[in-house]
C-alpha cells in the first residue's frame, strides 16, 4: 500500500511540475497555478494528507527552482491539500475534497501569504487581488479535478485505488 502511495505521489509531483509551467495566473510576485490545485484534490483522494503534503512541498520547491512558482506556493498548496484531505476523509465525498482545496488555498492560504509577503519585503502586496487570484486558481483546479474524479468513479476505476 505504501509503495502504491509513493508511486502515485511521485507521478503527481511530476505532473504538477511539468503542467504548472503551462498554465499560470501571474499577479506580481505570485504565480498561481490551477494545476497545483487539481493535483492537490487528486492527492487528497488517492494518497491522503501526508503524502499529499509531501507532494505539495516537493512540487513547490521544484516549481521555485524551475521558475514556475514562488514562495507563495508553500502556504497555499500545503494548507489546501491538508484541508482537501480532511474534508474528503470526514465526508467521503469527492465534492468535499474540491471544497476543502478552495477554502484551504483560496482563503486560508492567501491570508497566510500576507505575513510571508511582509517577511520578503513586499509590504505593498494587497490582500484582495492576492485572495482573488488564489480563489480563481483553486476553483479552476478543483472543478477540473472533480470532473476527472467523477469520470473515474463512473467508469469504476476510482474504487480500485481508494
Amino acid at each position: 500500500m505504501k509503495t502504491k502511495k509513493l508511486t502515485l505521489t511521485a507521478i503527481f509531483i511530476a505532473l504538477n511540475v511539468v503542467l504548472s509551467s503551462i498554465i499560470v495566473i501571474p499577479l506580481g510576485p505570485i504565480k498561481a497555478a490551477p494545476i497545483q490545485h487539481l493535483i492537490n484534490v487528486l492527492c487528497a483522494v488517492f494518497v491522503g494528507p501526508w503524502f499529499g503534503l509531501a507532494q505539495a512541498f516537493i512540487s513547490s520547491i521544484l516549481r521555485m527552482i524551475f521558475g514556475t512558482g514562488s514562495f507563495f506556493a508553500f502556504p497555499g498548496s500545503m494548507i489546501g491539500v491538508l484541508l482537501a484531505s480532511g474534508f474528503y476523509y470526514y465526508r467521503k465525498h469527492l465534492f468535499m475534497a474540491a471544497v476543502g482545496e478552495v477554502i484551504g488555498t483560496g482563503i486560508i492560504g492567501s491570508i497566510m501569504c500576507v505575513p510571508l509577503a511582509w517577511i520578503l519585503g513586499l509590504s505593498d502586496l494587497a490582500i484582495k487581488p492576492l485572495m482573488t487570484a488564489f480563489i480563481v486558481s483553486s476553483m479552476i483546479g478543483a472543478i477540473i479535478s472533480y470532473i476527472i474524479l467523477m469520470v473515474l468513479k463512473r467508469k469504476g476505476i476510482l474504487k480500485r485505488y481508494i
